[in-house]
């Protein structure tokens, strides 16, 4: 019904990411799996570093103040949204002047509340980016899942998971939990939040295994399509990817092949966009960095304002005038280069396990 020239999985992906297609994947994930997948197993082989340190008993109400205070160093417009709690974070808007935002607390486990609030108010900044002026019309909405992601993803892992911008946030985290946190250096801290290790579910991995994750349920996504494998097969085949690339295998369904919803509502061809997003940060970021010279200098202060007002500019203000590629292209000088994240994950994690 939908129709495609190519590929018949091209046509769910369509409904996603406009223009994205099997033959654009295919050099996408490629790459995942001839660059990152190596990059793990190299991982794997040393010593693993501890995030024993964002595991302790933290205070769930002292955790929310935190994220308040992460939403307000962001830059959020509190007179705009709120945040609230959720067993998923998500993001809603209604318009560019009423964006919301949720988040969730495990007391036993500080990451959980601190990137889930980044993320979504990543998402919730490029949401109150958008010209209110232009409601209602193609213009004044969000260009495309790919995009968006590119938002929350530059914020949790370009920013929220690097250095610089923890220089400034740290110590306000060690005063909201001084027992916990005092005598806990910030490069154990960093090297904590960006801890990679193979696990079962897609949601809560690091920002390398993600995209893992994300590969395999392309490659099923893709074979459904093709008639290579039938519905029956896919616990099966779910288990033997996971064992081929992760090194890992469920013990049952739900930590495996029924862990996501997308697929019980119908949604195939909206997981690829999760990656593609991740990718369009990397890039974002590369092309910030040379453009605000002194970037990380601003992040060390606690300064996003420079970084967010090039979002704003480049990203937000034009909602669907342009198409995701053409985006970045006139944001960065060329269309989506996954080699942007495979040289910024390099770089992060060669000095992060002395690779």
């Amino acid at each position: 019904m939908l129709g495609y020239k190519d590929h018949p999985y091209d046509a769910l992906l369509n409904l996603y990411e406009r223009d994205l297609t099997v033959k654009t994947l295919e050099q996408v994930f490629s790459q995942v799996k001839t660059k990152i997948v190596p990059l793990v197993k190299a991982i794997q082989k040393k010593t693993q570093n501890s995030d024993d340190c964002i595991k302790q008993k933290f205070n769930k109400d002292d955790q929310w103040k935190f994220s308040l205070e992460i939403l307000k160093q962001m830059q959020y417009d509190f007179d705009g949204g709120r945040q609230d709690l959720s067993t998923h974070p998500f993001t809603i808007n209604f318009n560019a002047q009423d964006v919301r935002v949720t988040t969730r607390v495990d007391e036993h486990n500080l990451s959980e509340i601190i990137w889930s609030t980044v993320h979504e108010g990543g998402h919730a900044l490029y949401e109150q980016g958008l010209r209110i002026d232009n409601y209602g019309l193609p213009s004044g909405e969000s260009v495309s899942l790919g995009i968006h992601e590119s938002q929350s993803r530059i914020w949790e892992n370009n920013i929220g998971r690097a250095l610089p911008w923890w220089e400034h946030m740290y110590p306000i985290l060690q005063a909201q939990f001084p027992e916990q946190l005092q005598d806990v250096a910030l490069i154990d801290f960093y090297k904590a939040m960006n801890k990679v290790e193979s696990s079962l579910v897609r949601t809560s991995a690091d920002e390398l295994t993600y995209h893992v994750h994300v590969m395999i349920r392309y490659e099923i996504e893709k074979s459904l399509m093709e008639g290579s494998i039938e519905v029956k097969d896919l616990e099966e085949v779910w288990n033997e990817k996971y064992q081929t690339y992760l090194g890992v295998s469920p013990s049952k369904p739900t930590e495996g092949v029924l862990q996501d919803i997308h697929w019980s509502h119908g949604s195939l061809g909206y997981f690829p966009t999760y990656s593609i997003g991740s990718f369009y940060a990397a890039q974002f970021y590369a092309t910030a960095k040379k453009q605000i010279p002194n970037l990380e200098k601003q992040l060390q202060k606690g300064d996003v304002s420079t970084f967010l007002k090039l979002m704003r500019k480049n990203i937000h203000q034009y909602g669907k005038l342009y198409s995701a590629d053409q985006l970045c292209e006139n944001f960065t000088g060329e269309k989506l280069n996954i080699n942007h994240f495979v040289k910024y994950a390099k770089e992060k994690y060669a000095g992060l396990y002395g690779i």
